[in-house]
């Protein structure tokens, strides 16, 4: 009862209010655009190098349209350009509203938009051509590297700047959750990014063998964990209070599973080094931690899933809080699939399979995504002066087409990667493979073709919002700098 009463008093909507807050809602509206932009740039790119798995002609016999110069670009576009963009758009509008104050830095402001798009054309041109570190999730070479630095820097100085100078008392755990984003990104970037340049985009890692391993998988598991995790759920903790018009279910739980989370998330990176040279303890150390994660984890699943309570008969008719509350339920889901698969009997089987991948695009699609775009369409219509969409319908048809999408990907690596698995540990009684690895290949030819089905299906539906977005703006009273009276802006 005291969880209830002190969740009553600490909603995104229930800070003390002030008379007509001024919020800069420019630099928001650009960051919203650009996150459909990159979003359907980036997934396009996944779809099509999905399309190559299945038709490998499409590498088109050209090194800078192969698998593997386009791999990295798609999963940098959708990270960093979608996923960055998403989160500065989140972020600055949240923090704005539950500090009630203007985003501090002036100038730094705008830079971080135009900076971010910088970094993402950097990507754009640099990665194709084979100008990469090699490593997962860093591949920005030098001069990339350390312009994303210098832009995140200025975001910490404008997110923070705007927290000390807030107008209320409390700092919601949105905030705490987007900060910590911030500074263990900004951390994780720095060390792993140490390199000795030889030309702006040619550089040598300054760690070697299994040392550049360990410091890359804590840097590769922590992007996923804090870039992916952390400040989506800043997000989740803001936007689904909002749309479900209800408080967060207990904000004591908020506050614990936010330092259960960063506190244990920074030691699971060994599981992604099963059965390598990295030592034996520091692969059990990583392990340990994976699964002692499943609990902070799913303690911020259960606290956004009831705070829909007396609230659940709004999902019958409001997509926009469908999107976010399945966004939690493949949180859930793949944050119990993590821990699982760190345990090492399990790994031997699903490493370097497409098991991997399943997971990864249950996070991926289903929670980094889906949660994104709930957010999103809460906050277009209130960044152009509309009452909501266009179109209700179009985003019931995107809804489907994103969770029909989603678990025709999934469900095809799960099956692809266990097939696969099985297949490479056959062995015949004089201890010869069994199968060789073109057949481990041939046999995944069917999930590679459910696999493109399912992310031509997610495609579809952003392209639907894309469009509906469009509708949306075109005649709405869009606003740099929003003067809102104080029942809208808190209410």
């Amino acid at each position: 009862m005291a969880s209830a009463n002190l969740s009553h008093s600490k909603g995104p909507h229930m800070n003390t209010a002030i008379p007509e807050p001024s919020y800069d809602y420019q630099v928001v509206r650009q960051f919203v655009l650009t996150t459909l932009v990159w979003g359907i740039v980036g997934m396009g790119m996944g779809v099509f190098i999905a399309a190559q798995l299945v038709w490998p002609e499409l590498n088109l016999d050209l090194p800078w349209t192969s698998f593997g110069r386009l791999r990295p670009l798609h999963t940098n576009l959708v990270i960093f350009a979608f996923g960055g963009s998403a989160l500065f758009a989140t972020s600055y509008y949240t923090v704005q509203r539950t500090c009630q104050a203007r985003l501090f830095g002036g100038p730094l402001v705008p830079f971080t938009f135009w900076g971010w798009q910088a970094l993402a054309l950097i990507l754009l041109v640099t990665l194709p051509q084979g100008l990469t570190t090699t490593k997962e999730y860093a591949e920005v070479e030098f001069a990339g590297a350390v312009w994303m630095g210098i832009v995140w820097v200025a975001y910490a100085v404008v997110f923070f700047g705007t927290v000390m100078k807030r107008k209320t008392r409390h700092i919601y755990v949105g905030n705490w959750f987007f900060g910590a984003f911030i500074l263990v990104t900004a951390m994780l970037h720095i060390v792993n990014h140490m390199a000795i340049p030889v030309s702006w985009f040619k550089s040598y890692s300054m760690y070697s063998g299994a040392t550049d391993a360990m410091v890359q998988w804590w840097y590769g598991h922590n992007a996923v964990g804090f870039f992916l995790t952390t400040g989506f759920l800043g997000m989740m903790y803001y936007f689904i209070p909002k749309q479900a018009n209800r408080p967060v279910y207990s904000y004591r739980l908020s506050i614990v599973h936010f330092w259960a989370l960063i506190t244990l998330y920074i030691w699971a990176g060994p599981h992604h080094l099963h059965y390598t040279a990295l030592p034996d303890w520091a692969q059990s150390l990583g392990m340990v931690m994976s699964i002692i994660l499943l609990a902070p984890s799913w303690g911020g699943m259960i606290n956004g899933m009831m705070t829909l309570s007396g609230a659940w008969h709004k999902l019958r008719e409001d997509p926009v809080l469908r999107f976010l509350v399945v966004s939690l339920a493949f949180y859930g889901m793949s944050t119990f699939e993590g821990p699982m698969m760190a345990i090492k009997t399990v790994n031997a089987l699903s490493h370097y399979t497409d098991w991997t991948i399943g997971h990864v695009h249950a996070g991926a699609l289903g929670w980094v995504a889906m949660i994104t775009i709930g957010s999103l369409y809460h906050l277009i219509p209130r960044l152009w002066g509309r009452e909501g969409m266009h179109s209700v319908g179009l985003i019931n048809a995107h809804f489907w087409l994103a969770t029909i999408g989603t678990v025709l990907y999934i469900a095809s690596m799960w099956v692809n990667g266990i097939t696969q698995g099985l297949m490479w540990r056959a062995v015949n009684e004089d201890g010869t493979l069994t199968y060789s690895f073109v057949e481990a290949l041939e046999a995944s030819h069917a999930g590679f073709a459910v696999r493109l089905l399912g992310g031509a299906f997610f495609l579809t539906g952003m392209l639907l919002m894309a469009w509906n977005t469009w509708r949306t703006v075109r005649v709405g009273d869009a606003r740099t700098t929003e003067t809102v009276p104080q029942a809208v802006a808190h209410g």
